[in-house]
């Protein structure tokens, strides 16, 4: 994967660094003040900081993963990023503690605290082919690297929610045959929409908020105090897969497009189903249980994960309802 195109000083610092043409050390850069969460600038130069714990960047050596620098800026945008996240998430969280003892339920609550918008049901009935070629783009970025995030959490800890978590990722990656693994169905349902299968193709053409939803992922399976978060979020992911994933499907179906893209969808269909419940109670039940302390970060990666795609799925409803698909030399705020 190539290095994307910055898109304001911010990314175009980090990206300058990693191509080995800085202007200016990374300790002087400025984080911005703007609202990071809509801010294209900032999500991607994190987006691109957390990618080389991934698979990297043709042009950048792999011993760059670690640079103290890269790392020092990382946790400065880290910093204002979870800041960013903990303000509209927290009464969700307290809504959720409220609603019983119940670790499953207090997640199931959180998520009907946040709604979202109908964005699988706009697919199902009314997107136009390119709008469906729109969502896949997108969803690109986090579906060629499926459950990579939380694959990071895996060492961090241990009882039954180990054992629960390993399961469910053995699935997702396949359950042993290669040509079952998720990430891979993904990059077939591109190749059959006419679409790049390639790692990170369509960074340059995903919105901030999409990046965001990525970005979350991220920052929660690459830091061990935030285990129970990630976790949260793999369970309101899992939660809220199914029947959208059904809906998608029907979407799919409906402007014609090859079998092979709606059967990624109703893959999930049945897989989701069933792993909404091992990450509700055999992960997220079994870790509380173990550790009491975590119960709030639980919650909180829930409603980041919830409140996010709620953000996201706005924008992109908006723009589809105006005629108006997001370009990368959109003026995003900065």
């Amino acid at each position: 994967m190539h290095l994307p195109r910055p898109r304001g000083p911010l990314s175009a610092a980090v990206i300058a660094d990693l191509a080995g043409e800085p202007s200016e050390s990374l300790l002087d850069v400025q984080v911005p003040g703007t609202d990071v969460l809509t801010d294209g600038d900032f999500q991607l130069a994190l987006w691109t900081l957390y990618e080389l714990h991934y698979r990297g960047f043709d042009e950048v050596p792999d011993d760059r993963e670690w640079d103290p620098e890269l790392i020092a800026l990382r946790g400065r945008l880290e910093a204002a990023f979870e800041a960013a996240l903990r303000r509209p998430t927290y009464a969700f969280v307290q809504q959720g503690l409220a609603s019983g003892d119940d670790v499953a339920n207090q997640i199931v609550a959180v998520i009907d605290a946040v709604g979202g918008p109908p964005v699988a049901s706009y697919l199902q009935r009314r997107a136009t082919r390119d709008q469906v070629l729109d969502f896949m783009s997108q969803r690109s970025l986090y579906h060629l690297k499926e459950s990579d995030p939380s694959s990071f959490v895996l060492a961090r800890i241990g009882g039954r929610a180990k054992t629960a978590l390993a399961e469910l990722l053995h699935d997702e990656f396949g359950a042993g045959d290669p040509e079952r693994l998720h990430a891979d169905l993904f990059a077939d349902a591109l190749e059959g929409c006419g679409l790049d299968p390639s790692y990170g193709a369509y960074v340059d053409m995903t919105p901030a908020t999409s990046l965001a939803v990525n970005n979350v992922m991220s920052l929660f399976g690459l830091h061990r105090r935030l285990r129970g978060a990630a976790l949260g979020h793999l369970a309101a992911f899992e939660t809220t897969s199914a029947v959208p994933c059904r809906r998608i499907a029907g979407g799919i179906e409906r402007v014609g497009l090859a079998p092979v893209v709606a059967d990624y969808f109703h893959e999930h269909v049945e897989a989701d189903s069933v792993h909404e419940q091992v990450a509700l109670r055999d992960i997220c039940g079994s870790l509380v249980a173990d550790e009491p302390s975590v119960r709030e970060d639980v919650l909180f990666g829930a409603a980041a994960c919830a409140y996010l795609d709620d953000v996201a799925g706005r924008e992109l409803l908006d723009d589809w309802q105006h005629n108006a698909r997001w370009r990368p030399d959109r003026a995003e705020a900065s």
